[in-house]
């Protein structure tokens, strides 16, 4: 498998406040690794919330010794909270600067046919496979929420006002509960990892042609969609991350 990711400012925001991070390789003891962090804040906080997430999860990895038999999720999640616990108290101790900052999280390993997968926010995971495109995690999200209960239709949330509160981010409270989730991957199928600059910007059947077009290398469909999500607006930054199994 390869994987490649970027994130971009957008065409309105003064700062990119999304961190990704990708690596095909092993890091600790997982094969492999890619996140994607969505900060948020105000000011300088979101991007400091999103780069310490990161910073913390890899700590937490590096962590393990080679004869470790702790599970690749259990791993992902004790990653979220380690994150969590970093930015929650550095928001504490300079609250002036950085109270109540937060941030997404997507953090994903694959270990054989098995894909393991631990976030928290609206950010999202999708995997296309035989021509169809499905979202993996849910969204922590007001409107989420609301279309699940069944007060809103898919379309309605997309355009609702509250459509980017979050009920569920990194480091804003003391502890954070992070979904877990075990799935199959085969070969041929695309993984893609976004923030919501990209997911609101595009229809997910813009997503499945755009990363599914695999006469395009990986690193270039995830320029196309980082390009399209821009010329629709790019509302917010823009974050997205292409793993071809």
């Amino acid at each position: 498998m390869i994987g490649f990711g970027k994130t971009d400012i957008g065409q309105i925001r003064p700062k990119n406040e999304d961190s990704i991070y990708v690596s095909n390789a092993p890091v600790g003891k997982l094969h492999n690794l890619y996140i994607v962090a969505d900060g948020m804040g105000g000011h300088k906080a979101g991007q400091v919330a999103s780069n310490t997430a990161i910073e913390a999860f890899l700590a937490y990895l590096n962590k393990y010794q080679p004869d470790s038999t702790e599970e690749p999720l259990d791993m992902l999640i004790g990653g979220i909270n380690m994150a969590n616990d970093a930015v929650y108290k550095l928001g504490q101790t300079y609250y002036e600067e950085y109270g109540d900052m937060g941030t997404t999280m997507v953090a994903v390993t694959f270990v054989g046919n098995n894909m393991y997968v631990a976030h928290v926010g609206d950010s999202r995971l999708y995997k296309i496979s035989r021509g169809k495109i499905e979202q993996i995690t849910n969204d922590h999200s007001l409107v989420a929420e609301m279309v699940r209960a069944g007060q809103l239709t898919e379309t309605e949330a997309r355009n609702h006002p509250q459509r980017n509160c979050i009920t569920r981010a990194v480091g804003t409270d003391s502890k954070v509960v992070a979904d877990g989730i075990i799935t199959k991957v085969n070969k041929d199928d695309i993984i893609v990892i976004c923030s919501d600059g990209l997911s609101t910007m595009l229809e997910d059947n813009e997503i499945l042609i755009i990363s599914g077009a695999k006469q395009f290398t990986t690193e270039e469909r995830v320029n196309m969609l980082i390009n399209a999500a821009n010329e629709n607006g790019g509302m917010d930054n823009i974050s997205a991350v292409i793993i071809d199994i």
